[in-house]
């Protein structure tokens, strides 16, 4: 299938998609989970395989012929040929240690990735009840207060907000890197949120050391592009997508609208 220039019409029903998936999610975290660890030690619910049996047929009918990279199904060692055209990269539960813990700071994320950029995104919260999304030069924020264009704020000079996980943390090197911005203070959430709060204009860096996969970071570095931010390597290269076979990607960072080193 070949995708428009203007991605916008996407939009509206992969937010209806993302919500689908977050009612499912939501059932089983309300209800006596169990957990269990994959080949590679991570744990995995059935919130996560429901939703992404939520995610791919929904996927499927909206962009027929895409292909599909998917965390539950990669695990399971289903991976498509992405060759060189668009494909979606879905992370069902992002965060699924912070849905073990109960703590709301999951998300459902589905990204779209063309020429190796994230080009579409949405990302939902649904224990908070919270969906960003973005596309071209234009992010959204849906809450209970409504529906409204968000934008990165310019990266202050001193006092900037650095995010950082609260499930996954190199304290060292975070710490070293974070002594360059005068002033500078260290906010935590789970999952993707870290780059939608970058996106509102909550926060203004995001630094990850530590592997990450293209299913993690995708759909939010989408809101966070439409946003004005940017996503580069340490080197200050585009974070680039399609690293197959593993797609993982190298340490990153998450900026606002001032490009600091």
């Amino acid at each position: 299938m070949t995708l428009p220039a203007d991605l916008s019409p996407l939009l509206a029903p992969l937010e209806d998609l993302a919500r689908q998936a977050g009612a499912v999610i939501m059932e089983v975290y309300q209800s006596d989970f169990a957990v269990r660890d994959k080949d590679d030690a991570s744990p995995v619910t059935e919130a996560d395989e429901k939703a992404e049996a939520v995610i791919l047929p929904g996927l499927a009918a909206l962009t027929p012929g895409v292909p599909v990279v998917a965390e539950e199904s990669v695990a399971a060692g289903r991976i498509p040929e992405i060759g060189a055209g668009p494909f979606w990269l879905v992370d069902p539960v992002d965060g699924t240690k912070e849905f073990i813990k109960r703590n709301g700071e999951f998300t459902v994320n589905i990204g779209l990735i063309r020429d190796g950029i994230p080009v579409l995104g949405v990302v939902l919260a649904p224990a908070r009840g919270v969906l960003w999304s973005g596309t071209g030069a234009s992010a959204f924020k849906e809450d209970a207060q409504g529906r409204r264009s968000i934008a990165c704020r310019p990266i202050p000079a001193s006092g900037a907000v650095v995010m950082t996980s609260r499930s996954h943390r190199e304290p060292e090197a975070l710490d070293k890197w974070m002594a360059q911005f005068p002033g500078a203070s260290l906010d935590f959430a789970g999952s993707s949120l870290k780059f939608c709060l970058v996106a509102e204009g909550a926060a203004d860096l995001y630094p990850r050391f530590g592997p990450t996969s293209e299913w993690d970071t995708a759909a939010a570095s989408a809101v966070l592009l439409a946003a004005g931010g940017t996503v580069t390597t340490f080197d200050g290269a585009p974070l680039a997508y399609g690293k197959t076979p593993k797609f993982l990607n190298p340490d990153f960072i998450a900026r606002g609208k001032v490009r600091f080193p």
